[in-house]
């Protein structure tokens, strides 16, 4: 019998059963419904509504269903609808008429917003605390690598050459933006709105700020009504878990391109990478091509519950019980990506010698050509015209702009005098960028000490 059945005459279908009920996903919120009872029972005595007895019974049954639980003996049946239900219920077998007691002065709606808002709160910081890992390890590579130069990008083509770790710490920036991102989201869903009741409040002698503080938030939300209904912090949950694998997927992009034969910047370890069926060469970077077609996902999980939420009204509507399994599946991917991407990480050598010979092959000092031009008098546009044409003059004559004679220089310019190889000369042109945040090593090592400081903060 359903522990709202008291209106109905007759029982639900096995159909409608197997349509309405969530206890087959939402269980794994156990330990959050358990605790918001813990609370809400020891506000309960305080306020008289319960005996110190009565509570002593409760608290020692929640215990038992939780160990339960976790020895795998509770069985979660399909007929007794969610999480909450089949808690009740058993708290009812093991003590009777007190286990109906402890849903006074609560409705499912407030103890499904806290319990949710719970687990997303501790989603939060697991997420967070994977991140800095793979931060770490971005790190340490980066902290490695200082003087490997290599080229740098635009449009995937070569653009100005870099340091491999000044490339790898713009990758740690976006990292440290999406911690920052679940901070915030954590931040905005520090409200407990347990003791909000259906929709409008209970008329028991209750103390909200009691439970909040016990569950550990810093204060109890300000309007019931929007209590039930929100669901913005699984919204902003989805949106940095979406940017957080967004920033993944482009890393995994360039380990994917990286690793090709035609670039041979890396090696991925055998351990994240796969063979073929047929073709016994291959070597596949599949970790990393998971890791960018998850993104997709995680993506659809975002606007699953944006689009359940766009045209509700107040209060509490059955459709919100879409919400949990899009953030339950987005919560595993990235954790899990996170983790794959940490050790595919750790598992990866860089190739120093390939990254310099694309960066003396590609012209990347056709800028600094141009900034040398300028030094000596040039305007810019004037500059950037004369580099230009000593950079096809060099493709057609198949050489780089390094082996130019002196005499093939000066007859596009005569401001161009011997001085010229050494500033374009490859590593000169890194160690020349002078401007906070570039490439230089001086820069670069200002960047690895932040970020060393961030992560030990």
């Amino acid at each position: 019998m359903k522990l709202w059945s008291g209106r109905f005459e007759s029982g639900t279908s096995q159909l409608m059963d197997l349509f309405n009920n969530s206890i087959q996903f939402d269980h794994r919120m156990y330990k959050e419904d358990l605790a918001g009872s813990l609370a809400h029972a020891k506000m309960l005595a305080k306020m008289g509504i319960l005996t110190e007895d009565e509570l002593k019974k409760l608290v020692l049954a929640l215990k038992e269903i939780e160990a339960e639980i976790e020895l795998g003996s509770f069985q979660f049946k399909i007929e007794d609808e969610d999480l909450h239900m089949a808690v009740e219920k058993q708290l009812t077998e093991k003590l009777g008429d007190l286990g109906k007691k402890i849903h006074t002065a609560r409705s499912r709606n407030d103890q499904v917003a806290l319990d949710f808002r719970l687990y997303v709160r501790r989603e939060c910081r697991t997420i967070e605390s994977l991140i800095r890992e793979l931060m770490s390890v971005l790190l340490e590579h980066a902290a490695a690598n200082t003087h490997v130069i290599m080229p740098g990008y635009t449009h995937l083509q070569k653009a100005q050459p870099v340091r491999l770790a000044y490339h790898l710490m713009a990758y740690f920036e976006m990292l440290k933006r999406d911690v920052s991102r679940f901070e915030d989201a954590f931040d905005r869903m520090d409200l407990s709105p347990i003791g909000s009741g259906a929709l409008a409040g209970t008329s028991y002698e209750s103390d909200r700020f009691m439970t909040a503080a016990d569950l550990g938030f810093s204060g109890p939300s300000e309007n019931a009504m929007d209590s039930v209904a929100d669901r913005d912090f699984a919204v902003e949950f989805l949106s940095a878990c979406s940017i957080t694998m967004m920033h993944l997927s482009r890393l995994a992009e360039e380990f994917v391109i990286w690793s090709s034969g035609e670039f041979g910047f890396i090696e991925i370890g055998d351990a994240y990478a796969t063979g073929s069926s047929i073709m016994p060469q291959k070597k596949n970077p599949d970790a990393a091509e998971l890791i960018r077609g998850k993104t997709g996902r995680v993506y659809g999980d975002l606007m699953s519950l944006l689009t359940v939420m766009k045209g509700l009204p107040m209060a509490y509507n059955k459709d919100m019980q879409e919400d949990k399994e899009p953030v339950f599946d987005a919560g595993d991917t990235v954790k899990l990506c996170l983790k794959v991407f940490a050790d595919m990480l750790r598992h990866t050598a860089f190739k120093p010698e390939p990254m310099l010979n694309q960066c003396k092959a590609g012209f990347l000092n056709a800028t600094d050509l141009a900034d040398y031009l300028v030094k000596k008098g040039m305007p810019f546009r004037d500059a950037h015209e004369v580099s230009g044409k000593l950079v096809a003059y060099a493709i057609k004559e198949k050489k780089i702009l390094e082996a130019l004679s002196l005499e093939e220089m000066q007859a596009v310019s005569d401001l161009i005098g011997t001085d010229i190889y050494d500033a374009i000369d490859i590593e000169r042109c890194v160690e020349n960028k002078k401007s906070y945040g570039s490439t230089s090593l001086a820069s670069v090592q200002h960047m690895l000490k932040l970020a060393a400081e961030y992560l030990e903060a």
